[in-house]
């Protein structure tokens, strides 16, 4: 029964996966521009030829290395000056190939705008969008969906955070929903074979979860926490692991490595088609380095934390081995987590039943974290 189960879970994620046609294998890119406004790197020009594949990434490593040694300045940022609440209608911003299931409910909603304190070249993508869920009182989390969520995506979860207690912002990563540029359909700029530009993608992100944060702040709130799915995960920890105001922690499917992830997972084989030409997995690993969890746990362990861990047994996007490995580093490190492993995979834990399940854990966690 169990490998029957297995094969039903995995021919279920396989078909979940494939169901988008949109996805496009984009060429390889060092992206050595976006580079020019990080801090926290000190070295010698790059290689000035990019087609020699073991020097660039001999120089990229190098970078990240950098990077992680001083990830407080690089992940550093000033509070936006320009915060306002908007007033507008509910809209989906789809982003799959098929129609969607469901259009939203003819409602409008608020939204926290400011500009992001990382700017890129695409004036919709700089102006951060996080819808409000408003409750009274002191305790208050900052939500990611996943990679390519439309502009619904988990408002039924900020919803029950409300029925809770606690209120919610629901943020727009880059490039994604209404920060999307007219020219892509997908938030391909997020994550791409462009090396350069996703770990700027990850930076500008982590500094708008931390504005999200002055923001609350500056509206009374004081008991802060952060819940983040997949692509969402990793930016939630790498905030976390940056801001000692992040007190309580949700991480819905965890992983260890940033090009892990992408040369392994099986959504994200057109990001490595375009990337395998050029590089190993091991390469990717190491030109990824700095925006991987992985290398920042002495940094999360700075401060007290609380966190919950979920992830999939039957994983096809982020690998239960790699999961496994994170959930490992929590508690050899002896850090207050709880891990959950459910019986289903990436995309099947947004489908019911396991929906329920994850929303259960994640509300029950989150109510005696903040009793606690």
């Amino acid at each position: 029964m169990r490998e029957r189960y297995r094969r039903w879970i995995y021919d279920w994620e396989s078909r979940l996966t494939s169901r988008d046609s949109n996805r496009i294998v984009r060429p390889f890119e060092w992206g050595l521009e976006w580079s020019r406004n990080w801090a926290g790197i000190d070295l010698s020009p790059a290689p000035w030829n990019q087609d020699d594949s073991q020097a660039m990434v001999d120089y990229m490593s190098a970078v990240n290395d950098d990077l992680v040694a001083n990830s407080d300045e690089f992940f550093a940022y000033r509070t936006p000056v320009d915060f306002h609440i908007e007033h507008r209608k509910v809209e989906l911003f789809h982003t799959g190939s098929a129609p969607p299931k469901k259009q939203p409910k003819d409602e409008w909603g608020k939204f926290l705008r400011f500009t992001s304190a990382i700017e890129s070249p695409y004036a919709e993508n700089n102006l951060v969008n996080a819808r409000w869920f408003p409750v009274q009182g002191r305790r208050a989390v900052v939500l990611l969906p996943q990679w390519n969520a439309d502009g619904i995506a988990q408002n039924a979860l900020c919803r029950l955070f409300n029925v809770m207690g606690i209120a919610a912002l629901r943020l727009s990563m880059p490039y994604h929903d209404i920060r999307r540029p007219p020219e892509i359909t997908r938030a391909d700029y997020a994550v791409s074979a462009n090396i350069g530009r996703t770990i700027d993608a990850t930076r500008q992100g982590i500094a708008d979860i931390r504005s999200c944060f002055d923001w609350l702040e500056q509206r009374g709130y004081s008991r802060l926490g952060i819940v983040g799915t997949s692509l969402g995960s990793c930016y939630a920890f790498l905030a976390s692991a940056h801001d000692p105001r992040i007190y309580v922690n949700v991480f819905n499917h965890a992983s260890t490595t940033f090009g892990d992830v992408v040369w392994t997972g099986q959504s994200t084989q057109h990001i490595r088609q375009g990337v395998e030409p050029k590089l190993t997995q091991e390469q990717l690993r190491r030109v990824w380095m700095s925006i991987s969890p992985m290398v920042y746990f002495d940094k999360f362990k700075r401060w007290p934390k609380k966190s919950l861990m979920i992830y999939g047994r039957y994983d096809l996007t982020f690998l239960p081995e790699f999961s496994v490995q994170a959930a490992g580093e929590f508690l050899r490190r002896g850090l207050d987590t709880t891990v959950k492993a459910l019986p289903c995979g990436h995309y099947s834990l947004g489908e019911t039943p396991y929906k329920y399940m994850d929303a259960w854990h994640i509300s029950r966690f989150l109510a005696k974290a903040f009793a606690g």
